[in-house]
């Protein structure tokens, strides 16, 4: 799976979505311009050491994007879509696209995109979620209708046992 931040603008939510894609084997691509600079002690803070671990591409515009993965199956999360995102098909290799914190993705791209433009719902007057939580939430279920292949599905205590 592969997670797509158009201009995105907060390094903190940066930084978390890094983390959350590292934690799933996922591939960060950022779509410039971008709001703050990678080095930004923000950015390293959220994605604490996980960062060295994350394979993060970054592109000039989406138009590069685009050149460089003409094939690529692309699910655009916006509060504008009609379908939900539980609603929609993910492959393993697919990608998911989110807009920038104030403004989303641009409307000239969702509507290029319009069969795989995806919601999240919420009650109305609610402008949008978070946007690393809004990543984490539909990664997660594009991961389980994958079923989490490759991630690791049970855990161990660390000083207990649990009892079988």
């Amino acid at each position: 799976m592969h997670i797509i931040l158009h201009q995105p603008e907060i390094p903190a939510n940066t930084g978390n979505i890094g983390r959350t894609c590292a934690a799933a084997g996922c591939s960060l691509h950022l779509i410039e311009p971008l709001g703050f600079r990678l080095n930004e002690k923000e950015i390293k803070r959220a994605g604490m050491d996980y960062w060295e671990r994350l394979d993060i591409t970054r592109y000039m515009n989406f138009q590069e994007f685009r050149e460089k993965h003409p094939n690529a199956k692309i699910w655009m999360a916006t509060t504008k879509a009609r379908q939900l995102y539980t609603e929609a098909s993910y492959g393993a290799d697919d990608y998911i696209m989110f807009g920038k914190e104030s403004a989303g993705i641009p409307e000239e791209i969702l509507l290029e995109y319009r069969e795989t433009c995806i919601r999240i719902p919420m009650l109305p007057g609610i402008r949008s979620l978070n946007l690393s939580n809004s990543v984490a939430v539909v990664l997660y279920e594009a991961l389980r209708q994958n079923s989490f292949c490759g991630l690791q599905a049970e855990g161990e205590l660390h000083r207990l046992r649990w009892n079988v």
